[in-house]
């Protein structure tokens, strides 16, 4: 009497557990979709840019970006492009992240920015450059609306030149007649050597000018006046461009001022270390973290044109012994200026 009776056509209860179960199914989606939508997007920037020496801006770049949050793998990821010889092959590149939407194009140094600039012109894609020269190319309105799709880390190259030879003035003010020799191909060269010249006839000295397209022709001006007496240069400066700078060309200047016992005002710290007086200039590893806050607000919805162009600081490096050996008298004031000290 007290128990229940069941029929085949009285269904059973169904087991709690097998309610919780369909519950739990028709959660799973939602739940899923709930989580996608909380994942933080990932960011796709497209690096073109040299190795070599800049291969360290782009290092910095990328130190800068994670500094900022932007972990790579996480928050970010990478598509890097090496510059090439070849100027057909690097605009095929450069379209490459265009065709493939990236968010941001990072590119250094002058010749590519240009090229970049000239690739995603009529497109959405913006540029942030590195160490690329603003002067005399179009490349941005101004320094503080830069317009356009681009802003970057500029090359500061009249500057740094003139800075340069107001340093070896001090360090040598006897001399009066200094080397320079220059790539004509680098698109850098017009605005540097025109400041160059500008500063050196404030000063009352003379620039022995050798226009030059290949390492060679450097070569043969200087083969030339190591067969004469007199030299007709009294100090020597590197130009910031590949002549001076390729491993050939660097060690061709180098030799010929140790040789003939001339001061020889340098650019970066290796040129300090291996017989420069001195040298000036940006380093490169700290330029491209600049550029990293840049790409942060162009991917935080700034856009890149109203975002100030940076001018990066310059650094100064003393090789006090190779003064020494040149009897000549480093003044106190830049001892307290020098990032470093090669004694």
């Amino acid at each position: 009497m007290g128990h229940k009776r069941y029929t085949l056509n009285r269904p059973r209860p169904r087991p709690w557990w097998r309610f919780l179960a369909w519950v739990w199914l028709a959660l799973v989606p939602l739940l899923a979709n709930g989580c996608g939508a909380e994942q933080p997007r990932v960011y796709r920037v497209g690096i073109f840019a040299g190795t070599g020496a800049f291969g360290e801006i782009t290092d910095g770049f990328k130190a800068g970006m994670a500094e900022l949050g932007y972990i790579e793998g996480q928050h970010i990821v990478y598509d890097f492009q090496e510059v090439t010889d070849d100027p057909d092959q690097d605009r095929r590149r450069l379209q490459h992240f265009v065709d493939t939407q990236v968010d941001v194009i990072f590119v250094s140094p002058s010749g590519p920015t240009l090229s970049a600039r000239e690739v995603t012109e009529g497109t959405n894609v913006p540029v942030v450059f590195a160490y690329a020269g603003i002067e005399g190319n179009n490349l941005v309105q101004s320094v503080r609306e830069p317009g356009g799709n681009i802003t970057g880390v500029r090359f500061p190259g009249p500057e740094q030149i003139s800075k340069r030879l107001e340093i070896l003035l001090e360090l040598a003010p006897q001399v009066r007649r200094i080397w320079v020799g220059y790539d004509l191909n680098n698109p850098n060269t017009p605005p540097t050597i025109a400041a160059l010249r500008q500063f050196a006839a404030s000063q009352q000295v003379t620039l022995v000018e050798t226009p030059a397209t290949t390492v060679q022709e450097l070569q043969a001006d200087l083969a030339a006046r190591a067969t004469q007496e007199d030299l007709g240069i009294d100090a020597m400066i590197l130009m910031p461009d590949g002549l001076n700078h390729s491993t050939e060309g660097w060690e061709m200047i180098r030799t010929f001022a140790a040789q003939h016992r001339i001061p020889l005002g340098g650019s970066f710290l290796y040129t300090v270390e291996q017989g420069a007086v001195f040298g000036n200039a940006s380093s490169f590893f700290d330029v491209g973290k600049q550029a990293a806050p840049l790409v942060a607000k162009i991917l935080q919805g700034t856009p890149a044109g109203t975002i100030p162009v940076v001018t990066p600081l310059q650094e100064l490096w003393i090789n006090y012994r190779v003064a020494e050996e040149l009897g000549l008298t480093v003044p106190e004031g830049l001892l307290k200026t020098a990032d470093e000290i090669i004694r």
